[in-house]
């Protein structure tokens, strides 16, 4: 059995997790009792966690931070009160899990445990409690890439900023590339960014391995059920789902996107309708997207069916959508920003609609955008942030709310919380 079968996670009876008062262990990821230790995790930032227990009533719920996982997971600010260090908790009940959401959770934590790298996510600490997943994750002061730019940044991040949180993605992308991982959900939202200016990337439930029986696969064929608000990011050949498959240049596209989503504040593709979204990657946008092309405008490109037949692509669809999406609240009319050349490159060379055109992750390294990052010739991510003083009054990070104060125990096997 696996680490994290997912029947143990559902039915399986847990215990509270304890140890050793004495113990000086590190924290480390625990499901129940009875499964191995999976892996160690590695220093965030330089620093070290020492942890003494591993008692739940050692994390203190201060703030919820939001919804993910179509609302199944609270994200918790939190604070680990026998060091006083902040942390993120994600909690999640399995019981309201279907079989596949479980698969889902699965393979995120069992990749977490392989990956052991500073520009990737990893999760502290998981274990059960009765029903419920627990997930500790390091906290990262300055959010997401995406929160950064609709809170301070709406017309878009200036190129530097831009460039040094690509950079660190990059760097992230590349060591799954190296071991065989497709990401699949590279976006904004998935770029995390700590107190130092360390770029994480998070996402990691949808990688995929094209690593089978030993050798590695050229291509994958695995679309897994993604969420329609992913779909911008998704590469032409992934959405294809046809015999060509995909393979870790679809990561490239995706990267591109969210280049356009840092630099102009908007994500193309976002307010098309699906069907005219997925016709206009697979023949290519006509030029770049930075520039508001790959966004819905007055009129759209697209010859629309005048019998309101379907001819086969989806036309009778789009000619239905086209009314509600033209006149969307959303609509933007296209960044008026100038970018550098090197940008524009970037963006260009990513979203090719050929993906054996486009370069790989260790390659973009190497680009002309990211030359100042590599040299180190500007300024770092923190001192091109707001301060994080400024960041936390704005979050609301401030003032700590205790919103979980005692646990109430049922039986000798589970405990659960009242809120107030």
């Amino acid at each position: 059995m696996s680490c994290l079968d997912c029947s143990c996670l559902r039915r399986t009876p847990v215990k509270s997790i304890s140890q050793n008062k004495d113990s000086t262990t590190s924290i480390y990821p625990h499901w129940a009792g009875d499964l191995p230790q999976c892996w160690i995790p590695p220093v965030l930032g330089g620093h070290e966690m020492p942890v003494r227990y591993s008692e739940v009533n050692n994390y203190e719920l201060q703030q919820e931070l939001g919804k993910r996982f179509n609302n199944l997971t609270t994200i918790y600010l939190a604070r680990h009160t026998p060091t006083g260090t902040l942390v993120t908790v994600q909690l999640t009940d399995l019981d309201d899990c279907s079989d596949e959401q479980l698969q889902f959770l699965q393979n995120e934590a069992v990749m977490s445990s392989f990956c052991r790298h500073h520009n990737i996510m990893i999760s502290w600490k998981m274990f059960t409690v009765g029903t419920w997943l627990w997930v500790i994750n390091p906290f990262m002061a300055y959010g997401s890439a995406s929160n950064l730019v609709k809170t301070y940044y709406p017309e878009g991040m200036s190129e530097v900023l831009i460039g040094n949180i690509l950079y660190g993605t990059l760097i992230g992308l590349n060591y799954l590339h190296t071991n065989g991982y497709v990401h699949r959900s590279v976006k904004g939202s998935h770029i995390l960014i700590s107190e130092e200016g360390l770029v994480c990337l998070s996402g990691l439930g949808h990688l995929c391995s094209l690593v089978r029986r030993g050798e590695r696969a050229k291509v994958a064929y695995d679309f897994p059920n993604f969420s329609t608000t992913m779909l911008p990011w998704l590469s032409p050949e992934l959405l294809r789902q046809d015999l060509h498959g995909y393979n870790v240049k679809s990561d490239i596209y995706s990267l591109g996107i969210t280049a356009c989503e840092l630099a102009t504040g908007r994500v193309p593709f976002m307010d098309m309708h699906r069907t005219q979204m997925l016709l206009q990657k697979l023949k290519g946008p006509p030029q770049n997207p930075l520039y508001g092309n790959a966004f819905p405008c007055e009129e759209s490109p697209m010859k629309i069916s005048r019998s309101g037949v379907d001819s086969g692509i989806g036309e009778s669809v789009v000619a239905a959508s086209m009314t509600q999406t033209m006149t969307s609240d959303r609509l933007r009319t296209p960044s008026p920003r100038t970018f550098s050349s090197a940008l524009q490159n970037l963006v260009e060379i990513c979203l090719h609609q050929d993906p054996e055109k486009r370069p790989s992750a260790d390659m973009l390294l190497s680009h002309p955008f990211f030359r100042q990052v590599r040299e180190k010739t500007r300024d770092s991510i923190p001192s091109l942030l707001p301060s994080l003083t400024q960041h936390r009054k704005h979050s609301s990070f401030g003032s700590f709310p205790v919103i979980m104060k005692k646990y109430y125990k049922t039986t000798d096997e589970t405990k659960e919380w009242t809120y107030y």
